[in-house]
């Protein structure tokens, strides 16, 4: 394939001009599993590890390869094999705190123009977790889109459609059903040249079957929902990057029972504008919104006007970037503690070899 047709630019152009001058290829992540690369070229589809030094100097799961990114690579052709020497600057990624009590971070998908937050319209619908997926969207640098699935099951679509945009402010929101047929032509003005999107939701809400329908044909597998809870089963077991043949990238992600935040700080207030604008209008400018006087947020829940569901939500996030923050500064220091002492290691050995 041309590599433009795979998201290539000239901000990945410039960062690997040095390898390349040195003869290495570049090529894209498609998909990994169990520390073996699926990585795309100019040329085919090959299966690629990184090196021994990279394992080496790698110090965090984030400075391992993640699908979506961009890598040098030296490929063995006639093994149809390659090693991975580097990842290049990553423009954006989608990243979330691994789950259970480690304060580490994933990286879901990189290199992402835009992500498709998956709802289903059933009784899954879940208005707190698409306010989570927006501020963690909107860190990652990529554009959020809503897509409101399996309209066929829903009995009051312009309800559930009312409900979303009340906290959806300014994104954009599609309704859609595989079954019917129904949105999904509106769905092509995404799916261009070099763009990439990343399918994110819960598990069942139809992104493999949604991932299907554009592309044309059946590459995942789906499954039915659930008769008892009116549920989708998991299916997706790993990311994948998908072309589509009329234009563009899509990655299909496993659902995710945990979705906690990383690093959203910056863009909480861009997902939570409403609340922010009413703030702005309380007497006393550092208005924790609790109990103090002439309180604009708690007149307005007062007033119908805003929902405390929502405003719970809020707090509920920043206190949790709070969290974060006080994680963070001891995660750089014991990172910098084992950087230096591979660095030493390495020092020493070096010296004993003398």
């Amino acid at each position: 394939m041309n590599l433009k047709e795979l998201g290539w630019n000239d901000f990945f152009q410039a960062n690997a001009n040095t390898y390349l001058n040195e003869g290495f290829e570049v090529g894209r992540i498609s998909k990994e599993h169990r520390g073996l690369y699926h990585v795309i070229t100019e040329n085919d589809e090959i299966i690629a590890e990184v090196t021994g030094k990279f394992i080496f100097q790698a110090v965090e799961r984030t400075e391992y390869p993640a699908v979506g990114d961009w890598v040098i690579i030296h490929s063995r052709i006639t093994e149809q094999k390659a090693t991975i020497h580097n990842i290049l600057p990553r423009l954006s990624k989608f990243s979330r705190k691994i789950a259970g009590n480690t304060t580490e971070e994933q990286v879901v998908a990189a290199n992402i123009n835009t992500v498709f937050i998956v709802n289903s319209l059933n009784k899954d619908l879940n208005l707190r977790r698409i306010e989570r997926y927006l501020v963690m969207t909107w860190e990652s640098g990529a554009n959020p889109v809503i897509i409101l699935s399996k309209a066929d099951l829903c009995g009051n679509i312009d309800e559930k459609l009312a409900e979303v945009e009340r906290i959806a402010l300014g994104v954009p929101i599609h309704v859609v059903s595989t079954v019917e047929d129904q949105g999904l032509s509106e769905l092509s003005s995404y799916l261009q040249e070099g763009q990439t999107i990343a399918l994110l939701g819960s598990s069942g809400v139809g992104k493999s079957t949604l991932t299907n329908k554009l592309v044309g044909k059946d590459i995942l597998e789906v499954q039915s929902v659930r008769t008892d809870d009116d549920k989708g089963r998991h299916t997706t077991t790993h990311r994948e990057l998908v072309i589509v043949p009329s234009g563009g990238m899509l990655i299909d992600t496993p659902g995710m029972r945990e979705l906690q935040l990383w690093e959203a700080d910056q863009h909480l207030e861009q997902s939570f504008e409403d609340i922010a604008q009413i703030a702005a209008t309380c007497r006393f400018r550092d208005c924790s919104h609790q109990n103090e006087p002439a309180c604009a947020v708690q007149a307005a829940i007062d007033h119908g006007e805003l929902a405390e569901e929502r405003f719970s939500s809020y707090l509920k996030l920043q206190k949790e970037i709070r969290f974060l923050e006080r994680k963070a500064d001891k995660r750089a220091e014991l990172k910098e503690k084992e950087k230096w002492k591979k660095l030493s290691g390495d020092r020493t050995r070096v010296h004993k070899k003398r």
